[in-house]
């Protein structure tokens, strides 16, 4: 077999991978998205792209946490993530079948767990 052949089947892209935080197997194609990265049911990631959705480029690969969601404007939901390894943050365009109670319980997290008293509005 010559070198090249085997770099060549040896990149060939995976069909599913194994989620680092609830162990989920994911399969790679999703709908809404051609980078598939985050676990459709726990949202985490693997700190795997770059500059560039789908480089593939990062020398980090440590797990990413989904921390919030952000709206763009044309409403597309996307999930902020940050390495747990180097820090890095980042947006994952949220997929077609990402787990809702799972974006939700995102989305509302600052309602949840507001970074001031609640009391303090009743004085507003």
């Amino acid at each position: 077999m010559s070198r090249h052949h085997h770099r060549s089947r040896t990149r060939q892209r995976a069909e599913s991978f194994r989620c680092a935080n609830c162990r989920l197997d994911v399969p790679m194609d999703a709908p809404g998205t051609a980078h598939r990265n985050h676990c459709p049911n726990c949202l985490w990631s693997r700190h795997l792209d770059d500059r560039v959705p789908g480089d593939r480029a990062s020398q980090c690969h440590a797990r990413m946490e989904p921390l919030s969601i952000a709206v763009r404007g044309d409403g597309e939901w996307v999930i902020i993530h940050r390495c747990t390894g180097c820090d890095v943050l980042s947006g994952n365009r949220a997929a077609g079948d990402d787990n809702p109670l799972s974006l939700i319980r995102i989305a509302v997290r600052p309602l949840a767990r507001p970074p001031f008293p609640l009391e303090h509005l009743a004085a507003l």
